[in-house]
């Protein structure tokens, strides 16, 4: 059954739609009609907002329509159709928004003057003057022109809202409870109540334009009485002043607030506007990118109502869209969120003006991910921290002279460059190291580009820009390398020369200049001590000593046909040993071996000194990429959202939480290797810029032998270094327990556990360079043990057997009812076969430790070969274990013996010292020495045609 309110209804809307449809005819239409081709921007503004409220009738007389079809239906068939079936109930929200759209296309024609501009053209007022005339003494409608059009399409949706809000809250009373569209009702009446309030509101502000444009001058009213503004406060209304620039006027806009001074205009986006209580009740503060304002007022409600206006705006601005039912009713708002994200163009002078950032935002501060824009093409993308880059960012600085750019990929603290970076140049010079203060400082490596008049690779200690302290620089136009101190970027101190040519050099420089005496040893192991030129020619006094053991002392200088020399000539000297020649070794005692490339720790323990924190790792551990594509690759380098990479060693927590659970030894050692390997992991990262300066010191040029010792020493400061290094990351991780840090073991437990632990496994990353060096120095002897090995090969094996005095019980011929050809046969491929191949694989690894292991046992393989042809056990003396050894090292044939002897010996455990190892060692070193000197006579050697009978 239907109710009477639900008739009226019926008759309500009938009343509304013919009186849409007759605003449509007689207003809204001509008015467009009438309307020519607007020229300027202004007439093409009011022209567009009078169609979009066109377009807004239309779609309100339609909704009309559809609830009046509704209605009908539902009273001709109550039985059929519900009360849930009109269109007022059962689509409430869609009904509202069409009328929101039209009140909002009507104010907009409100502020713009739409209505006054339309009235005023000669052809309206012509064709419509006496129709318009009856619509508004129908409508009561008071006024002329613009203003009777405005009250003529706003009192028939005026009075329409009024009656229905009360016929709905009628019907609300007439609906039972347990009705099941009551709950509609209600939802409809609470709907339109709040779009009666709503539409008060926006006519009140749209008047409030009205009345501010007259009290503004031309220029001001232009930009401010727009349609896209809405005035929600004026100074005029509600007295307040603004410090610190003292404006004559306040106005709030619904997306600005704007402070006149004169005939300045300073406007605030409300998005980067963050509201905060002042000390006493008589201020309030906004910040915003640039500026601190207070409000204060004389009247404390009144300021109490702009700090809430102004925070209402806020919020709105922020949310995109104006609060509903209206600005100020319902609860109270939440509190404006603190980060933000949003883009602003900076105005004040200083090294932002004119740059537009967009990005995070915290307390008016950049703060977080954003980017930065520079009208002249320098941008920053990355992290920032209250206003300042800090963190991780990327930066392109263009080059005034070329279409080239600085590119910076660095870490940033407080604006500046501070912590590791790499940078390529416009110049394609490429800079991988530490900053600070934005200049170079710590340690970095310089490389020029390929393409350059004079390349080089500086890699080395830098100090407020500058090349300083312990450095390594290759030139390779002049094609030498430079090993020693530097300061204020020349090479200044005690260092050291290599040529591509073998020469070698250590002296003193001052001022990138070679002063007082100095030694150069050449390619030939001659020495020359004494004075040079810059091209390290002789020049001034000095001494020669020559290979042959021949010295000449006196004065040296150069002219046009060559070496001039005057001096005295001794040839009574016998040749130098070679174990002479290769203890001249330079670079030793020059520079401390604990100070070379503390750039490299300092910031490990920087890192570690403040408890290891997850966000200081990459700056002070710098990042593992070797080219712009893989650093690319390791980020969004637009967005730059740093993400992890798929080899991850995860987080901080992650790595010393693995550290306290691998502390016995043999788990140790197992977490070592994985973590040295890691090119994520502290101690991987250290390792590898460890890596990267031995290779710049040692590889290419620097692969001379007298720089053999240097190398050595340098590689096992290393291992001290990394084991203090995992000592660190274990105290931290125990005080992030609460537990007490293990105490410190005293240097001689300690320095055994190095050699023994760590050493062993980070000698296989200077491997390469570092036994290239030992090749090179022991090249005389290798050379007469490679000859030695060729004269012993001529023997058949029980010739060498024999040859060796080794006695023949011992030989394998145990079978002796074989013919000659069988028993030769079986002794040739069976002779200690086993400890032959077993000595061999001393040459597939190189850790020392397995290398002494492969020897011991190629001991127990010959013992063993001996005990099968004895029958028995037997333990071969020194006297008997020699000779054997020899042949099982001469058909071994292990190229450059005597550098893996020396290599073993200089890097193995000291524990091995006097025990079993050490006795291997000296007995392998002794045939060495032994073979070396088998330069046998050809007439002592079996001819090619006696080799039959051998056989």
């Amino acid at each position: 059954m239907c109710s009477p309110q639900e008739g009226d209804l019926l008759r309500l809307e009938e009343v509304f739609s013919a009186a849409l449809a007759q605003i449509d005819s007689l207003v809204l239409q001509p008015l467009l009609s009438a309307a020519p081709e607007p020229s300027e921007p202004q007439d093409r503004e009011w022209l567009q907002l009078l169609q979009r409220l066109h377009q807004s009738a239309q779609q309100l007389w339609e909704v009309t329509e559809e609830s009046l079809h509704s209605l009908r239906e539902r009273l001709h068939h109550p039985d059929a159709a519900g009360l849930e079936s009109l269109l007022l109930l059962r689509r409430a929200d869609h009904v509202l928004q069409v009328h929101v759209e039209f009140v909002e296309s009507y104010t907009c024609c409100l502020v713009a003057q739409a209505f006054q501009k339309g009235a005023k053209r000669s052809e309206y007022q012509r064709g419509q003057q006496k129709v318009l005339r009856q619509l508004l003494a129908s409508i009561g409608a008071q006024g002329s022109g613009g203003t009777a059009l405005a009250q003529a399409l706003r009192q028939p949706h005026t009075q329409y809202v009024q009656q229905c809000v009360l016929l709905l809250l009628s019907l609300v009373d007439a609906t039972a409870e347990r009705h099941a569209a009551r709950e509609l009702v209600v939802q409809a009446a609470t709907c339109f109540g709040n779009l009666q309030s709503f539409m008060r509101q926006a006519l009140d502000q749209a008047t409030a334009m009205q009345a501010l444009r007259p009290t503004l001058s031309s220029r001001t009213r232009d930009v401010l009485c727009t349609p896209a503004h809405c005035l929600l406060q004026d100074s005029q209304d509600i007295p307040v002043t603004v410090t610190p620039l003292r404006a004559e006027r306040v106005l709030l806009f619904d997306d600005a607030l704007v402070l006149l001074q004169g005939h300045s205009v300073h406007t605030f986006d409300l998005k980067l506007v963050w509201v905060e209580p002042g000390q006493d009740r008589d201020t309030f503060h906004l910040l915003t990118p640039e500026e601190e304002l207070s409000f204060c007022a004389q009247d404390p409600q009144g300021l109490v109502v702009w700090q809430w206006k102004v925070t209402q705006a806020v919020g709105q601005a922020l949310r995109g869209k104006k609060d509903f039912p209206v600005l100020g009713v319902g609860p109270q708002p939440t509190e404006l969120p603190s980060h933000r994200c949003t883009a602003y163009t900076f105005r004040a002078e200083g090294r932002l003006c004119q740059a537009t950032y967009e990005g995070e935002w915290w307390h008016a501060k950049p703060h977080g991910r954003g980017t930065l824009k520079w009208p002249s093409g320098q941008n920053h993308v990355g992290d920032f921290r209250q206003g300042l880059e800090h963190g991780f960012g990327i930066r392109l600085v263009p080059q005034a002279s070329e279409d080239k750019f600085d590119c910076y990929k660095c870490h940033w603290q407080d604006g500046s460059v501070c912590g590791y970076g790499i940078c390529e140049y416009g110049s394609d010079e490429v800079y991988k190291g530490y900053f600070q203060a934005d200049l170079r400082h710590g340690f970095g490596v310089l490389e020029s580009g390929p393409q350059a008049p004079q390349p080089f690779r500086y890699t080395g200690h830098w100090e407020r820009g500058q090349r300083s302290g312990y450095g390594v620089q290759e030139d390779r136009d002049r094609g030498e390398r430079y090993i020693g101190m530097w300061r204020a970027d020349q090479r200044h101190g005690p260092g050291v020369v290599v040529t591509q040519a073998g020469i070698c050099y250590q002296g003193t420089f001052q001022a990138d200049k070679i002063v007082g005496p100095g030694i150069l040893l050449s390619e030939d192991d001659s020495l020359y001590e004494g004075t040079f030129t810059r091209d390290l020619t002789l020049t001034g006094k000095g001494k020669v000593t020559f290979p042959n053991g021949f010295t000449l002392e006196g004065s040296f200088s150069t002219w046009a046909r060559g070496l001039r020399t005057q001096g005295l000539l001794d040839t009574s000297a016998l040749p130098p040993a070679p174990e002479n020649i290769c203890t001249r070794q330079l670079g030793l005692g020059a520079f401390p071996v604990e100070s070379r490339w503390q750039g490299i720790y300092s910031p490990f323990w920087h890192f570690v000194g403040a408890g290891c924190p997850e966000g200081l790792q990459e700056a002070l551990l710098g990042f593992d990429v070797q080219s712009s594509r893989e650093l690319h690759q390791s980020q969004e380098s637009l967005r730059c959202k740093r993400t992890p990479l798929k080899n991850s060693a995860g987080s901080m927590e992650d790595i010393l939480e693995e550290v306290l659970q691998h502390r016995e030894p043999e788990a140790l050692r197992q977490y070592l290797r994985k973590a040295l390997g890691h090119s994520l992991h502290p101690l991987g990262k250290l390792l590898r810029r460890l890596m990267l300066a031995f290779q710049a010191t040692y590889a290419g040029m620097g692969a001379n032998k007298h720089l053999q010792a240097l190398a050595q020493e340098e590689v096992r400061q290393h291992a001290q270094e990394l084991e203090a290094a995992y000592r660190g990351l274990l105290r931290v991780a125990l005080q992030r327990r609460g537990q007490a840090p293990e105490e410190e073991e005293d240097t001689e437990t300690r320095d055994p556990q190095v050699q023994g632990l760590v050493l062993a496994l980070v000698l296989p990353s200077f491997y390469s360079e570092l036994f290239t060096l030992y090749l090179l120095l022991h090249e005389r002897e290798d050379g007469l043990y490679s000859q030695g090995i060729a004269n012993l090969s001529l023997f058949p094996d029980t010739k060498l057997l024999e040859f060796l005095d080794v006695q023949k019980h011992m030989w394998p011929l145990k079978d002796l009812t074989l013919t000659t050809n069988q028993r030769c046969s079986l002794v040739k491929d069976k002779c200690f076969r086993s400890a032959t191949e077993c000595l061999q694989k001393i040459m597939t690894t190189v850790d020392p430790w397995e290398k002494l292991q492969v020897l011991e046992r190629t001991y127990g393989e010959i013992e063993a070969t001996v005990s099968c042809v004895l029958g028995r056990e037997h333990k071969l003396p020194m006297d008997d274990l020699l000779p054997l050894l020899v042949y099982v090292v001469s058909r071994a044939r292990i190229q450059h013996l005597g550098a893996e002897i020396h290599l073993i010996r200089d890097m193995m455990d000291p524990s091995h010292t006097g025990g079993l190892y050490d006795f291997l060692l000296t007995a392998l070193e002794s045939c060495y020495k032994y073979i070396q000197k088998q330069d046998m006579k050809l007439h002592c050697l079996p001819g090619r045609r006696d080799f039959g009978e051998l056989w």
